[in-house]
């Protein structure tokens, strides 16, 4: 039942942007995934400053995307989080090519100021609270379509901690949703995507630390064109890999594709 509203969910998605997918000839809809939504809309402002046009930013998990594309939905680029998902849409033939590989993200635990927990990126205090009972409430994306939350559960898994933190997780649709839970007393803290934490929204609202990198799988992060791009999302294409797109993403904590 829980898949079959989901379906029709999703249905009904493909079905509002279909009906509004130009009203703006100029504006093609450019789909990213949730850990880039402050990220992206910097670059898409500094985009339209150089006088390339403008985008409509659509955000969600990566998995909801790409299904969302398989079924028609009218996005010209989709930034994926995971370039599993971009690859199996081009290998059904939905997208120009197999795209290009734009930046490795990164997790960190997010504590809000009111917890009383640790930002412990070794997960010590994390450990301690669960065996204290002190935690009974957690945030991170849902594994099942986010790739943040595959890379949280998979940091949690390397560190045995998994199995004990499932009765207090709270999942979000996607690492947005999870660091609003985060955020709003929904939970005493959860893992996130180190470009949420460095955003002024977050950075006023609590403490965090970066997790190991080798306790995850790494988060490759894909962008790929559409069969057929409006000419304004090939341009904006070509931007996320010049050097005004580039600053900013590291300036959110990214890992730039090369380097």
């Amino acid at each position: 039942m829980w898949h079959l509203r989901r379906r029709a969910a999703l249905a009904l998605v493909v079905a509002a942007f279909s009906k509004a997918a130009f009203a703006r000839g100029d504006s093609p809809i450019i789909a990213g995934a949730a850990d880039l939504k402050f990220a992206l809309e910097d670059i898409a402002r500094a985009f339209e400053a150089q006088g390339y046009g403008r985008v409509r930013l659509i955000f969600g998990s990566s998995g909801n995307i790409a299904r969302q594309i398989e079924q028609g939905a009218p996005y010209q680029m989709f930034l994926s989080a995971d370039e599993g998902f971009v690859f199996r849409l081009a290998e059904r033939g939905l997208t120009r090519d197999r795209g290009a590989l734009y930046a490795i993200g990164r997790i960190v635990i997010f504590i809000p100021s009111w917890s009383d927990l640790q930002a412990d990126g070794s997960f010590a205090n994390l450990r301690e609270a669960i065996a204290n009972r002190r935690l009974s409430r957690f945030a991170i994306a849902n594994p099942e379509h986010a790739p943040y939350g595959v890379a949280a559960m998979q940091a949690l898994q390397s560190q045995g901690l998994w199995e004990a933190i499932r009765p207090a997780l709270v999942i979000g649709e996607n690492v947005s949703q999870a660091a609003q839970f985060a955020t709003t007393g929904n939970s005493q803290g959860g893992i996130i995507a180190y470009s949420y934490a460095l955003s002024p929204h977050m950075n006023e609202r609590g403490r965090f630390d970066l997790i190991p990198e080798a306790w995850h799988e790494p988060l490759r992060q894909r962008m790929v064109l559409v069969r057929n791009p409006h000419p304004v999302a090939e341009r904006f294409f070509r931007f996320m890999m010049e050097r005004p797109a580039r600053e900013i993403m590291v300036r959110y904590g990214f890992v730039l594709a090369g380097e």
